[in-house]
């Protein structure tokens, strides 16, 4: 069982998943504006993965005997001047997510809920490797200044890209 505390705290985790999932999906629409397909196919990965991210939460809730509470999503920004501001916004968003993972494996220890626990050690992984491909990309736009040919090669490259849905069921997957 669930104590109140990190039940509410996993309840706005899955909020903060689920705006997540929407930012990106936002990121994507912008991407395909600007005629950059396989930008915008790399970020609607980035909203599936979100996406099942919250469910894997929502799911580890109920299995735990707690209650889930949707919240409202907040509306995402939606307008950016170049990719490169994109990808330094996805980021410093990978980096707050950190943050958040970081603060419930906090009170996760501080409640002595140990499943839980176990539960979130599979986020702070996944969340180092969510930084750091976000750095990479940002970096390798930055190399170029965002434009010309190796834009064109990066997009074509990112284009590649496809969902692997993770076992939102399996314990601590």
């Amino acid at each position: 069982m669930l104590s109140k505390k990190v039940e509410k705290a996993l309840n706005e985790q899955v909020n903060a998943e689920f705006f997540s999932a929407y930012l990106y999906l936002s990121m994507s629409a912008w991407a395909e504006m600007q005629n950059l397909k396989g930008f915008a196919n790399w970020l609607r990965v980035q909203y599936q993965e979100e996406t099942t991210h919250a469910i894997k939460i929502f799911n580890y809730i109920i299995e735990r005997g707690g209650q889930v509470e949707l919240m409202k999503i907040e509306k995402p920004e939606n307008n950016w001047k170049d990719i490169i501001e994109v990808f330094e916004h996805v980021y410093k968003h990978e980096q707050s997510v950190t943050s958040l993972i970081n603060d419930l494996v906090a009170l996760s220890i501080e409640e002595k809920d140990y499943a839980t626990n176990n539960m979130l050690q599979w986020f702070v992984n996944e969340q180092v490797e969510e930084e750091a491909t976000a750095l990479e990309i940002l970096e390798q736009l930055k190399l170029f200044d965002g434009k010309g040919a190796p834009l064109f090669m990066m997009d074509r490259e990112l284009k590649q890209r496809v969902f692997i849905p993770i076992d939102t069921a399996e314990k601590g997957a």
